[in-house]
């Protein structure tokens, strides 16, 4: 039986960094997934300078992928931390009540960056669990450039949950090539090659090639 899936990430390019092989992997199995991008890349554009937002490689990650759909809350890129929480609460209130995903992949609570904090933070208050809740599993995800860059000792990503992703390793490869504006060059952290290295260690500490990893939030059953 098919699942709904909701991957709730600050930035596209968040997505596939984090859970793209999972994404493919749901996919090809059946499930219905949906991304929720919550900024609108502006300062991303800003930085490329070829004039073009993340959003505008995003709709060709969402076909590559073949995703159900994509939505983008616009709020504003890396300041997040200038809207009230409460109303971000309740435009992912919103988005769950209208998909009513049982899965729901998005940001560790870790992350250097602050959109990904607030993220996870908006995710995690509006799957308070309440009875005949639809959302059974929550798993955060880890972004390089971010998640292994915050001060330790502050909430550090420790993976729980392994998920194969060998079968899919080659699109995944190729959405990070569609971001590739958002991609660094080795032997920068946020690189190509270095994302599929994560992967590759990530899979072989559990005895398969490639895998992605996370931790497990919640799960009810």
């Amino acid at each position: 039986m098919s699942k709904t899936i909701l991957v709730i990430s600050a930035h596209s390019d968040d997505e596939v960094l984090g859970c793209g092989g999972v994404i493919a992997r749901h996919v090809a199995e059946g499930d219905n997934v949906h991304l929720l991008f919550m900024t609108d890349g502006v300062a991303s554009r800003l930085e490329s300078g070829d004039g073009k937002n993340r959003l505008t490689y995003a709709q060709d990650v969402s076909k590559i992928l073949k995703v159900d759909s994509f939505t983008n809350l616009n709020f504003p890129d890396n300041q997040m931390d200038s809207i009230p929480l409460l109303g971000i609460v309740k435009e992912v209130e919103n988005k769950i009540t209208e998909l009513q995903p049982e899965i729901i992949y998005t940001h560790h609570i870790g992350d250097l960056n602050i959109d990904h904090q607030i993220t996870h933070k908006a995710v995690i208050t509006a799957c308070r669990p309440q009875p005949d809740f639809c959302v059974k599993e929550i798993y955060a995800f880890e972004v390089l450039s971010s998640t292994e860059w915050q001060t330790p000792g502050v909430e550090s990503f420790n993976p729980n949950v392994f998920v194969d992703i060998t079968d899919y390793i080659d699109i995944k490869k190729q959405v990070l090539e569609v971001y590739s504006e958002e991609m660094r060059q080795p032997p920068h952290s946020r690189s190509i090659d270095n994302a599929l290295r994560l992967n590759a260690l990530r899979g072989n500490s559990v005895g398969v090639d490639y895998a992605e990893a996370f931790e497990l939030i919640r799960m009810s059953r």
